[in-house]
């Protein structure tokens, strides 16, 4: 019995003395002097490498992990390995270093309990980082600090309701094509998802293997990746001018992918906004945005609505409701950026925002904000801006997995609505910061999902549990993408051509883009609920148009078509699709004047030029009543155009009836075809 006991004192005794603080002095370590010298040394190195800032506390875990191999039990460098893997992408390893230093001493930092309920919190282990916060809480006394970690904990109660919710969505890398050990970040992708570019610090880029001093790693660069055959290819530098051997980002893109915003920081300066052009397959050099765009302050992500007018951005700039607000401003007569204008208090609060992004509908915008209500630090919202009322909606939250307790930033949204593309840190990624798609699942498809190999927890680590994730509804983009190649009928050479948006009912230019002069790619973003016109437009050739008339209730499509453009030539002919009658009726509608206007001006272009305005109708009715309207319906047109100031002795017009078909009278579709309006040209 008493040889139990004094086994049970000495175990004892053991336990109290592995939990007592150790110190690296030679008093505890007499028999091991020299190994006690060298992890002093690496202590020391660490030290240093923490002395440059917080961004460098992850590059010291190398030095204090081989120190803490020699000594386990010291609080302090627990500590301080526990605190810079809360810099690292490793931000869970933190909590056992904490929870030992704590217990070897309490009294090591004041922040200790802080750090530790932010590592819970990261861990979704919202009880445990709730306890920890409001230990620490009852230690202070400036307001400042007294509001930011009541606001940890109102993110922790936050976070626990969107756990219990989870949102059915898939989560996954896109792998070493796009991610490398070193980070990338900012994903931009065009509206069909077929064109990505992004920012990395890969030593692929321009400044070789140079280090930037500012963080410790490769400078910044943009790369591009294009999708074939549904996989996207090994991404590629896109070089200069936007790429120099100093930082370059990419900052916003255009829904056609062929116009960027670049953010440039610069010696001396806070970093300004500036815009570069697709030409073929060159970028133009970064055209500096003005003044009211750019200031002394720090103008960060930005993005064009749809048209290409407005340009949404994020700026610190005083006056503003919190740190970084999210203003936007729009072209001039004179195609200059005019005044910005902050979005207001339902948007912008008194913490920050960045990361903004309008989706091609050209109405809803997606952010991330440290206010509103979140689970940890950064979050994604969504707001919707209602035409009528000219207000925007309330930001609601995306949701968890999207959203983690760690920064979840720069979320951007193809056309479809279907796939997300962000950037997060990822203990089991391809480096640090990884590019990581999102698809988001329809409630028609409710599945068992193992976390862990499914959906995104945080940033750090899975949830573990399987679970039946609640259904969703997924709001399907109410968007048209319009998409094909200009060629040249003859050679089917791909031509850069103007392409007019026209919204038909206001007789007004919505938007005007280029097909790109390398490839004739184009890609217009149509959002539901206008008639549109379309106008491909090219110097020596015959116009093509276009008509859209697409319902508000309209579901998302991609609609593909090439446009072929006929040279200026006698017998040359194309069809007026923007001409609308009313029905059975020669009288023109107010729709035509956009597409009546543009024939004008090629006449006036062309002085010399002599056409035939030919009517055509379906086969319904008699031969002779169709022959009639498609007469009429043509002199019409043949009207206009005189009274708009054209030579009559340039202008001859023509009905054809139901002669000339160009599809079977078979179905409304094909009878739609059939009743048209062309002009031929006669003369040059």
């Amino acid at each position: 019995m008493k040889n139990i006991l004094f086994i049970g004192l000495i175990l004892i005794t053991s336990t109290i003395a592995a939990q007592q603080n150790v110190e690296f002095v030679k008093d505890n370590f007499k028999d091991d002097k020299a190994g006690l010298k060298e992890a002093v040394k690496y202590m020391e190195a660490g030290d240093n490498t923490r002395l440059q800032g917080e961004y460098f506390y992850r590059f010291a875990l190398n030095n204090y992990l081989k120190a803490n191999d020699f000594n386990p039990n010291n609080a302090e460098l627990n500590y301080k390995i526990g605190e810079s893997y809360l810099y690292s992408n490793y931000k869970l390893k933190a909590i056992p270093y904490l929870e030992k230093a704590l217990k070897l001493n309490p009294a090591i930092d004041s922040k200790i309990r802080l750090l530790l309920g932010r590592a819970y919190h990261l861990n979704l282990e919202f009880d445990k980082a709730i306890t920890e916060y409001n230990t620490y809480l009852r230690t202070l006394s400036g307001e400042e600090e007294i509001i930011m970690v009541e606001k940890k904990i109102d993110e922790c109660k936050y976070g626990k309701e969107l756990v219990k919710s989870p949102i059915r969505v898939k989560i996954q890398n896109l792998g070493g094509e796009v991610n490398t050990p070193e980070s990338e970040y900012r994903p931009l992708i065009n509206a069909d998802e077929s064109v990505l570019l992004f920012t990395s610090t890969r030593a692929t880029g321009l400044s070789g293997d140079k280090i930037n001093p500012a963080s410790g790693g490769y400078f910044e660069d943009v790369y591009m990746s294009v999708k074939e055959d549904g996989k996207w290819t090994a991404a590629q530098n896109i070089g200069k001018p936007i790429n120099s051997e100093a930082n370059d980002a990419l900052s916003g893109f255009s829904v056609d992918g062929q116009k960027c915003i670049v953010y440039i920081g610069k010696p001396g300066d806070m970093g300004d906004l500036y815009e570069s052009e697709l030409n073929g397959k060159i970028w133009s050099k970064p055209d500096h945005m003005n003044k009211n765009i750019n200031t002394n302050s720090n103008e960060s992500s930005a993005w064009y609505s749809p048209d290409g007018r407005t340009v949404y951005f994020v700026s610190n700039r005083p006056g503003g409701y919190g740190g970084r607000d999210i203003y936007k401003s729009t072209l001039d007569d004179k195609d200059k950026w005019g005044e910005a204008v902050n979005l207001g208090p339902t948007i912008n609060t008194e913490f920050d925002e960045k990361g903004v992004f309008l989706h091609p509908d050209g109405r809803t915008l997606y952010f991330s904000s440290e206010g509103h209500n979140t689970m940890g630090g950064f979050d994604i919202f969504k707001a919707v801006f209602d035409e009528e009322s000219k207000e925007w909606s309330k930001p609601t939250n995306l949701g968890y997995p999207l959203n983690t307790a760690d920064d979840d930033a720069y979320f951007v949204l193809s056309g479809s609505g279907k796939h997300g593309y962000y950037s997060s840190y990822s203990s089991n990624g391809f480096g640090e910061i990884d590019i990581l798609m999102v698809t988001f699942l329809g409630p028609e498809k409710i599945m068992t999902l193992a976390n862990e190999d499914n959906l995104l927890a945080s940033n750090a680590a899975p949830v573990k549990e399987t679970f039946i994730a609640e259904a969703i509804e997924i709001e399907e983009a109410q968007l048209t993408i319009l998409k094909g190649i200009v060629t040249d009928a003859k050679t089917n050479d791909p031509l850069e051509a103007t392409i007019e948006l026209v919204d038909n009912e206001k007789n007004v230019v919505i938007a005007t883009f280029k097909s790109n002069s390398a490839s004739g790619k184009y890609l217009v973003s149509l959002p539901a609920g206008k008639n549109y016109g379309i106008a491909v437009k090219k110097e020596n050739y015959l116009f093509h148009s276009e008509n859209f008339d697409i319902p508000v209730t309209s579901a998302f499509q991609e609609i593909e078509k090439d446009v072929a453009l006929n040279s200026i030539a006698v017998g040359s002919k194309i069809v007026l699709k923007n001409i609308f009658f009313d029905l059975s009726k020669a009288t023109l509608r107010p729709e035509s004047i956009a597409e009546l206007e543009r024939l004008k001006k090629l006449l006036q272009d062309i002085p010399t030029l002599k056409i035939e305005i030919s009517g055509h109708t379906d086969s319904r009715g008699s031969a002779a009543s169709n022959q009639s309207l498609s007469e009429r319906r043509a002199k019409a047109v043949v009207d206009y155009l005189v009274k708009a100031g054209v030579a009559a002795n340039r202008l001859t017009f023509k009905g054809y009836g139901e002669e000339q078909p160009i599809a079977a009278n078979d179905t409304e579709e094909n009878m739609q075809l059939n009743r048209r309006t062309e002009f031929k040209v006669m003369g040059k």
